[in-house]
């Protein structure tokens, strides 16, 4: 972990910071180095670092297993405070109390939705405007994170169809050939900043795909079922 860029340091923001100023953090940064915005390398480069922190410690059920891992690292780092008797600088964290047996392995925490597991479609308003999609609960940040790097997801599979991403492991992917392939990754695009450009084209590909529809459609399919016969 001593080689992996700190996500704390890349969104300004203090270890010790609340959820809501880190997603704020985020925000700013995201506008700032949006590719409509600033333009070459550099801030492609910097927008990569940006939604790489972010999916580290974005939500606190990951930021929690990310602090885990980054304490445990420097525990077992040579010439630690704590290996030479000294004690450790406050965190302003509550301190954890030893176990008489020895320290207690990590165990992740689970998940309370499984990608595996189907669920309904995301019901909007007849007047619904794209960007406002809330769901996409079912999205597996292990499958996607940006620390995978910039294009991991490899070469576009082809047959492209709508715009096409310069950021993130679908780098050089079509929005059509991302829904044919990860449809929860165009669900959590929809919820971030960055995939604003794009709320249009993602509307239409959860629709299509069942996974959004307006309330009265769904109004109209309740009224079917209690019409007389």
């Amino acid at each position: 972990m001593s080689d992996a860029p700190d996500p704390y340091k890349i969104l300004q923001v203090d270890p010790e910071a609340e959820d809501e100023v880190i997603q704020a953090a985020y925000r700013r940064l995201a506008q700032k180095y949006h590719p409509d915005r600033s333009t070459g390398q550099e801030a492609i480069d910097r927008m990569v670092a940006i939604n790489a922190a972010w999916e580290t410690i974005g939500e606190p059920a990951r930021r929690a297993m990310y602090d885990l891992a980054r304490k445990a690292a420097r525990a077992s780092a040579p010439g630690t405070r704590a290996e030479s008797g000294g004690s450790s600088a406050p965190t302003g964290r509550a301190p954890e109390t030893p176990s008489p047996s020895g320290p207690r392995p990590y165990s992740a925490p689970p998940n309370p939705r499984p990608t595996a597991q189907p669920r309904p479609p995301d019901t909007v308003s007849r007047d619904w405007t794209p960007g406002r999609s809330t769901t996409g609960g079912g999205y597996d940040a292990k499958t996607m994170r940006a620390p995978d790097g910039l294009g991991a997801a490899g070469p576009p599979p082809g047959n492209p169809s709508g715009s096409v991403l310069n950021f993130g492991r679908y780098a050089g992917w079509s929005i059509g050939e991302i829904g044919r392939a990860d449809l929860e990754y165009v669900e959590w695009l929809d919820r971030m900043p960055i995939g604003r450009p794009y709320r249009d084209e993602i509307d239409g590909i959860l629709r299509r795909a069942g996974r959004r529809r307006s309330a009265s459609a769904e109004a109209t399919q309740r009224r079917g079922l209690f019409r007389r016969r």
